[in-house]
């Protein structure tokens, strides 16, 4: 498995924004086992992206899937920074649901 944690910074006042054109341009992408998108608890324009893959090339492939170009479109006028802050080895992923 591949994975990778990043950090996104939205431009003041769109980090709502920008979670909702990743919410839309991130839901079908094949070999993704999860991708979590979740607020910075501190920073008001801080969102970490939490992505677990089957492999690295799949993770390549998603880039090209023109619901996550349409995506990178939107959400380009959106981020002030990005950075990914590690890559990791995942050694397993579970989906665990709230009952």
């Amino acid at each position: 498995m591949y994975g990778q944690i990043g950090k996104f910074t939205a431009a003041p006042g769109r980090r709502d924004d920008l979670i909702a054109v990743l919410l839309n341009g991130t839901k079908d992408m094949p070999g993704c086992l999860s991708y979590v998108i979740a607020k910075d608890a501190q920073n008001g324009d801080v969102i970490w992206i939490t992505e677990t893959w089957d492999t690295k090339e799949s993770h390549a492939a998603s880039l090209q899937l023109p619901a996550v170009q349409h995506a990178i479109a939107q959400a380009k006028p959106m981020i002030a920074g990005m950075e990914r802050t590690a890559q990791t080895e995942p050694l397993a992923s579970f989906y665990h649901q709230n009952a």
